[in-house]
C-alpha cells in the first residue's frame, strides 16, 4: 500500500461516518473533527493539492461542525444531517475516495 494512502481502517470508517444511511453519533463525529485536526497538524501532502477556496471551505465547515457538537446535548439529535453534511464538507479531499 503507498504511503500517501490512509490505513483502510480509517478510510472505512470515514465512508460509514459520511453514509446517510449510518446512525451518526457524539464519538464519531469527535472522531472525524480528531482525524482533520491530525491531517492539518501533520501538514499532509493532500493539503497542498487543494485550493485556497477549498481549504476555506473545509476550515469554516469544520469550525461549524465543531460548534454544532458543542452546543448540542447528548446524541446528534436533529441537526444530524447538517452536521454530517458539514464532516462531509470539512474531510473534502483529505481522504482517498471509496474504492
Amino acid at each position: 500500500m503507498p504511503s500517501n494512502r490512509e490505513p483502510r481502517p480509517a478510510a472505512d470508517r470515514i465512508s460509514r461516518i459520511l453514509n446517510p444511511d449510518y446512525p451518526l453519533c457524539r464519538d464519531d463525529v469527535v472522531w472525524i473533527l480528531e482525524y482533520i485536526k491530525k491531517k492539518v497538524a501533520d501538514e499532509a501532502p493532500e493539503l497542498l493539492s487543494l485550493s485556497q477556496p477549498r481549504l476555506l471551505r473545509n476550515f469554516q465547515c469544520f469550525a461549524e461542525a465543531s460548534m454544532i457538537l458543542i452546543k448540542q446535548r447528548g446524541g446528534c439529535g436533529h441537526e444530524a444531517d447538517r452536521l454530517r453534511n458539514c464532516l462531509l464538507e470539512a474531510v473534502d479531499g483529505l481522504h482517498p475516495a471509496p474504492d
